[in-house]
């Protein structure tokens, strides 16, 4: 028999709408987390991008902009879906702001873990006192703040963490590295950490960034082409030139669709460092970001126009646009489809499980 604590305590949490759930902090929280993420650092990198290539200083500006809120852009998607009260849901702006920074490169998970605890401190808190206006919003962003300052940081290590296995994989023979660092930094794109930190965190240029290069395409580009027939064309540019983060929840939900991006990672990882000897000799950061906005494209470009100002590369060559083309969409929109084939017959990946909620 339950004691008038206990159901009482659970009569309070109904009310409230706090559930402690896999499905509310791991698909819910998470799903929206991805979508804030699009709504501000991606697109803002996009219409950055755009900018700088077309030498259009006020888009580069509107990207910065965007690029600037996504740790409170985050934060308020995940109290959307935990159905944060007003109070709640705009005090989040300052967690989101807090975890992101101290996360480094963890930011993104440092925010889910952060908000999510905060949003449920803040709900159990709203229009329980007459100073509700006051009590509400100290609690939110004095619990997130506090939290953020205690904990993002290690979060952030632990997200660094991943640097020991690439330095390791930089070390070896091409053919392994290009598995290693393609499956590793691909699959951290796809996570709620920040793999475009990771690259530049390790100064990840040359062969190896090819790699990196290599595992995001795969992810983005194999998401994206994968989930054509649930998602459409809205889909697939959100994916294709956006993040795959976007599939976690599905993917927290089904983990199984995960293993045709990551098979395809591990394919065109050393055809890339192996077969075109794909090199990004531009900025760190761009090795992990794949297809977003063609940050990674554009970085390969400017790596070898970098190259022939140093005299280290006589010209761009047909091979090289091969190389980069193939790689960056051609083999993982191929091989991603083909892979998954099998799975859908045998039922591992059913119907909608990759749907997005676009």
């Amino acid at each position: 028999m339950e004691n008038k604590k206990t159901k009482g305590f659970k009569a309070f949490l109904k009310r409230k709408d706090i559930v402690f759930s896999a499905r509310r902090y791991g698909i819910d929280a998470l799903g929206a987390m991805a979508q804030g993420l699009f709504a501000s650092l991606l697109i803002g990198t996009i219409i950055g991008t755009i900018g700088t290539q077309f030498g259009l200083d006020i888009l580069v500006k509107i990207g910065d902009y965007a690029k600037a809120v996504s740790g409170p852009a985050m934060a308020i998607a995940i109290g959307y879906a935990l159905h944060c009260p007003p109070l709640v849901l705009f005090s989040l702006a300052a967690v989101g702001f807090a975890a992101n920074e101290c996360g480094g490169a963890g930011g993104p998970l440092a925010v889910l873990f952060v908000a999510i605890v905060a949003s449920e401190l803040g709900k159990a808190v709203s229009k329980e006192t007459k100073i509700d206006i006051i009590v509400t919003p100290f609690v939110t962003i004095g619990s997130g703040v506090l939290l953020s300052i205690l904990c993002a940081p290690y979060i952030g290590k632990a997200a660094s963490a991943v640097g020991e296995a690439i330095m390791w994989a930089t070390k070896q023979e091409p053919f392994i590295m290009g598995i290693v660092i393609s499956v590793i930094v691909g699959i951290a794109l796809t996570l709620p950490i920040s793999s475009a930190a990771i690259c530049a965190a390790l100064s990840l240029t040359g062969l190896a960034g090819g790699a990196a290069l290599a595992g995001c395409c795969a992810q983005m580009v194999g998401f994206a082409v994968m989930s054509y027939k649930e998602n459409k064309i809205g889909g697939l540019f959100a994916q294709g030139i956006g993040t795959s983060m976007l599939q976690m929840g599905n993917i927290v939900k089904n983990p199984k669709i995960w293993i045709p991006p990551i098979i395809a990672s591990a394919i065109s990882g050393p055809i890339a460092t192996c077969i075109f000897k794909l090199e990004m000799n531009g900025a760190a950061i761009s090795s992990g970001m794949g297809t977003c906005g063609l940050v990674g494209q554009i970085g390969v470009y400017t790596g070898w126009l970098n190259d022939i100002t140093a005299g280290v590369k006589a010209s761009i060559t047909a091979m090289d646009w091969i190389g980069l083309i193939a790689i960056s969409v051609v083999i993982p929109a191929v091989i991603t489809p083909i892979i998954a084939l099998p799975l859908r017959k045998i039922g591992w990946i059913k119907e909608n499980d990759l749907k997005l909620d676009l």
